[in-house]
């Protein structure tokens, strides 16, 4: 499985990556792998300003629905329309085409309280 050096991950196993003022959030490779086939994913928190832990939309697997949550507080920008015709991007690319939603971020530094890709890989018994 891979982990990017480059992000911050949460115990939920989401990953966030800040580019600027905006972040990009997804599911780690370990939660798409955990899931299993992805068939649809439901995100309808666009514009709405959302706490850290709050749920930004759902994932549904072939066996299964989860939550998403949000890493840091701020406000989802933009949702991955390609998900809506090719939710199997999170299983192939989840840190790629697979991404979910980019957000604006209240404080960046809140992403430096998440996991790195050491402690992330520790928590998941890598």
């Amino acid at each position: 499985m891979e982990f990017p050096g480059t992000l911050r991950y949460t115990k939920d196993h989401e990953w966030i990556k800040i580019e600027g003022d905006t972040a990009t959030v997804g599911v780690t490779d370990f939660a798409q792998h955990e899931l299993g086939d992805i068939v649809f994913v439901d995100i309808n928190t666009v514009g709405k300003p959302l706490n850290a832990n709050d749920i930004f939309g759902t994932v549904e697997a072939v066996k299964t629905v989860s939550d998403l949550y949000l890493p840091v507080s701020g406000t989802v920008t933009e949702v991955n329309a390609d998900l809506e015709a090719n939710p199997e991007n999170v299983n192939n690319d989840p840190y790629g085409k697979g991404w979910m939603v980019k957000m604006t971020v209240d404080n960046p530094a809140d992403v430096e309280g998440l996991l790195d890709a050491a402690a992330y890989k520790a928590l998941i018994g890598e």
